[in-house]
Formats: structure tokens, C-alpha cells, sequence
């Protein structure tokens, strides 16, 4: 059994955490958000939606950072946690748990108890974006969130991104800050695994949404093979 102390009393990481709640830069998507929470989906009718920008979730010693795209409509949009409440969360948090990131198989609420250990999981964009799909200047306005958690997590080794728009935003703040020159040299595929100049490793999966998991193009061993490798350049017993 994974016991894991009260994972965000560094007062870095709760400034950290409100600093994106109470983002409102991106006008589009704050309204879209707001939108869904007072509309609700019907089996959510008697639930109040978070409706606001999700922060990063996890151990603030993290050695591996798991990067998505954006919280879904329904899901940490609902729910106030990353991948907590949807179809892509279900298909994550049992390979989690069985590779020992995560201390139980479900997240179904930001009060159930799950709790990470040795990974932190955020995205690119904090606000549920329609169709899935934030405009390049919604990406780059949550910049500074996603710099400001990963300057945060100092012994952060690996980076897993979660489908190419989360790579490229990754790139995006690795060329904003001077580790790597050009991001031609990095090119998106399922497994592909790269060492930076700075000597972080970065591993890309196909992201766990229901498009890519209910049609095959990724299926459990698949994804657990990410995850594995992960703990193994992340110096992680496996």
C-alpha cells in the first residue's frame, strides 16, 4: 500500500495553485467553462461543477511529470482535478496504479483520497477548451502556469506528454527558456523517446482520450509500456 503524506502544504506550491484558479486571461475559454457548469450534462445535474482553471496535481517531489492537453468538459472541468471524472482519468489511474504513481485504481472526485507518488500530472491549457481544440494564443497565455509548476518541481527527471498538443507546448517552454535551440529536432510518435540537453528524459504517448482507447490506437500495454520506461529513467524501483 502507497502512504503519502499531505501532498500541497509548501506554501511555493499553494501560491502555485491559486495563481491558476483565479486565471482569466483567456475570455473564450472562461466563458465556455462557466457555460457547461450552469447548463450541466444530465447525470451530473445535481452536482456543482468546478468551472474553474484546473491546477497540476500530485507529489511535489515528483521525479516524473505527466503533461496533458486541457481538463475535459465533464471531467476536471467537473471535478476540479486532472484527469479525475472521464473516460481518459478511468484508462489512466489503474496503469498508475499498478505501476505505484498512483494509491488507487479511480478517481472519480478531488476528495476520494487518491494521491500520486513520485509523479505530478498537469496540462498545457488549464481551462476546458471547446472541441478540444485552444486557440495557439490560449496555449501560450497558460504558459507561464505550466513554467511556474515545473521551475517548482526540482527533481523532475522524466516528462511524459499525453498526445502532440501537450508536446508541443512542452517544446514550446523548453525553447522559451533556453534548453533546446530549434523544435524540429523533436518529433511526435507514440514511444518516442528523447534525452534533452539538460538531461531530462521525454517520453510521448498517444493521449488516453476515448477517441484513441475505444478504437484501439491505444490500448493498456501499451500506454503501461510508457510508464514503465518512465520509472525506469526516473531511478524508480520498478
Amino acid at each position: 500500500m502507497i502512504r503519502i503524506k499531505n501532498q500541497l502544504t509548501s506554501p511555493l506550491f499553494l501560491q502555485i495553485r491559486e495563481s491558476i484558479i483565479d486565471c482569466e486571461r483567456c475570455p473564450r475559454l472562461r466563458d465556455y467553462c462557466r457555460g457547461i457548469g450552469e447548463v450541466k450534462r444530465r447525470a451530473y445535474q445535481d452536482e456543482t461543477y468546478w468551472a474553474r482553471p484546473v491546477p497540476g496535481f500530485g507529489d511535489p517531489r515528483a521525479r516524473v511529470l505527466i503533461l496533458g492537453l486541457a481538463p475535459g468538459a465533464h471531467g476536471a472541468n467537473r471535478t476540479g482535478r486532472p484527469f479525475t471524472g472521464d473516460g481518459s482519468g478511468y484508462f489512466m489511474y489503474p496503469v498508475l496504479h499498478e505501476l505505484g504513481f498512483a494509491s488507487q485504481p479511480t478517481g472519480v472526485s478531488r476528495d476520494d483520497g487518491l494521491k500520486l507518488r513520485h509523479a505530478w500530472i498537469a496540462s498545457v491549457v488549464r481551462c476546458a477548451p471547446p472541441g478540444d481544440k485552444p486557440t495557439p494564443q490560449e496555449i501560450r497565455n497558460c504558459a507561464t502556469h505550466l513554467a511556474g509548476e515545473i521551475e517548482a518541481l526540482s527533481r523532475v527527471r522524466v516528462v511524459v506528454c499525453l498526445g502532440k498538443i501537450a508536446f508541443d507546448g512542452y517544446l514550446a517552454h523548453l525553447l522559451q527558456t533556453g534548453v533546446i535551440e530549434k523544435k524540429s529536432a523533436y518529433t511526435f510518435t507514440h514511444g518516442a523517446q528523447y534525452v534533452l540537453p539538460n538531461g531530462l528524459h521525454l517520453l510521448t504517448s498517444y493521449h488516453p482520450s476515448l477517441r484513441n482507447t475505444n478504437t484501439g490506437r491505444l490500448n493498456r500495454t501499451m500506454f503501461a509500456k510508457i510508464f514503465l520506461r518512465a520509472r525506469e529513467l526516473a531511478g524508480l524501483a520498478v
